[in-house]
């Protein structure tokens, strides 16, 4: 599966872009700030129907412009597929597989596999475990229509639940309800959580042991509340406790990864260098997990994730990203001199970009552009 030609217009700084790919191997090198990111984050939308960095739609639309479009044209399981998005600034937005507007989106999701890496993953270390969750439901949504209906559910008697602690003359047999129905898609949630981390940790682990060419340990574990017990008697446990708090205390919403590095946090001692590492390991585990559930691979976004590795760990990371096994990659990178020294170790179809001001322009393919 891969992007033959991406069309976008008025997306962030991104006035018109119409550029045709390599379904092997795709760079693109320019300042920061000019629109590389940008450009991965266009064709992350078309996968995921949202953008990477930003939670509201309307924030993706160009300047004062009224509106953004995407369009991409891809070959999968040598099918050709259009997938196209537009966005106006009055809120509608309307998401299509070949000229047909999907009911809801949710059921594009996973229909086009993809991986992004970026400079902004180390939320996944620093942040709250919301981040987590949030990575863990991304790689388990493309791969599980049951996982992403029972979050939504969850999630949605979670709403409902929240609000009637609030309420103070709400009716217990109706909580009562919301505890079975949130006990019923919890179970599903932590149980596919649960069976993710146990098949992705070894194949992290193997992936970090030769970038860094086993100089540290590193540990990946999940946290979850539903380890104590079922989670209908947790809710009914807690109950006093959410009545006073106004919330919801307990439950797969509080969900958590442990990151550990040589036995301890990772947020706390490792270097920027270990930290990066940690995460592009997890993000291609991610690859490899998902190429293996659905039987092909998904594109792989890698957002100038050279920088702040030692010359050892980018070598073993060329070594691995240019091997076998992997689709098609769309690689940044701001510098142009590591770019060359990629580019030298290609045996075969690459194309060569560069990012200025928000346009595209082909170096060493004459219909890359148009």
């Amino acid at each position: 599966m891969y992007l033959k030609h991406i069309s976008v217009t008025n997306f962030k700084n991104l006035t018109q872009v119409d550029a045709y790919f390599s379904p092997v191997l795709n760079c693109f090198v320019g300042d920061n700030g000019e629109g590389k990111t940008n450009l991965l984050d266009t064709i992350y939308y078309l996968s995921m129907c949202k953008s990477y960095f930003l939670t509201s739609d309307i924030q993706n639309i160009r300047n004062t412009e009224p509106f953004f479009l995407l369009k991409g044209d891809y070959n999968r399981n040598d099918v050709d597929e259009q997938i196209s998005c537009g966005m106006k600034r009055t809120g509608g937005k309307s998401f299509k597989r070949n000229g047909k507007e999907y009911n809801r989106l949710s059921e594009h999701i996973g229909f086009i596999p993809l991986v992004m890496i970026t400079p902004s993953d180390t939320s996944l270390i620093n942040d709250r475990g919301e981040e987590r969750r949030k990575y863990i439901n991304t790689v388990i949504s493309q791969i599980d229509k049951e996982y992403l209906d029972s979050l939504m559910r969850y999630n949605h008697a979670l709403q409902q639940r929240n609000k009637l602690l609030k309420n103070k003359d709400a009716d217990y047999e109706l909580i009562s309800v919301l505890n079975m129905q949130l006990a019923e898609y919890g179970r599903i949630i932590y149980n596919k959580r649960a069976e993710l981390v146990e098949h992705l940790t070894p194949v992290f682990q193997q992936i970090y042991d030769a970038v860094s060419r086993s100089k540290e340990k590193v540990l990946l574990a999940y946290k979850s509340d539903m380890e104590y017990g079922d989670l209908k008697m947790l809710l009914e446990h807690n109950y006093d406790k959410d009545r006073l708090l106004q919330y919801t205390s307990v439950g797969i919403h509080r969900d958590d990864l442990d990151m550990q590095l040589d036995g301890r946090p990772i947020r706390k001692t490792g270097s920027q260098g270990q930290q990066k590492t940690y995460l592009v390991a997890l993000k291609i585990a991610q690859f490899h997990i998902i190429k293996q559930n659905m039987g092909i691979a998904p594109i792989l976004l890698l957002d100038d994730i050279f920088d702040k590795l030692d010359p050892g760990r980018v070598e073993m990371l060329i070594k691995l990203v240019v091997g076998n096994g992997f689709g098609q990659i769309f690689l940044t990178d701001s510098n142009k001199q590591r770019l060359d020294h990629l580019l030298e170790r290609i045996v075969g179809d690459y194309y060569l970009f560069t990012v200025k001001n928000g346009e595209i322009t082909a170096l060493n393919s004459s219909h890359a552009t148009q």
